[in-house]
């Protein structure tokens, strides 16, 4: 698992509103069993989006927005084969991340 790798949400019934979770955890804590993820939301799902909060980013040709706010906790073991990478936004992530936590 690395940094940044996108994965199809292991719900079913949730990827119609969050289709994916990126994984914003360092790899260097890939002994966890748990990963922090970003869910990336359908953008009709989030209407209300913050600009420094809640980038917007194409994967697969869709558009999702990062909901950073909701990261969370998820099992590693549920992440599976990542479908995309968000390496390219990685800077936007750090910065929306960083506004989360207020290091802005």
């Amino acid at each position: 698992m690395a940094r940044f790798d996108i994965y199809p949400h292991p719900d079913a019934a949730l990827r119609r509103t969050t289709p994916y979770l990126m994984d914003v955890q360092n790899t260097y804590l890939s002994a966890l069993g748990t990963r922090i993820v970003i869910p990336l939301r359908a953008a009709a799902a989030l209407p209300l989006r913050l600009r420094d909060l809640n980038p917007v980013m194409i994967v697969n040709g869709k558009e999702v927005v990062a909901d950073t706010a909701s990261l969370a906790a998820f099992p590693a073991a549920e992440l599976r084969t990542p479908v995309a990478h968000g390496r390219n936004e990685a800077a936007e992530i750090v910065a929306a991340m960083d506004t989360l936590f207020g290091a802005y």
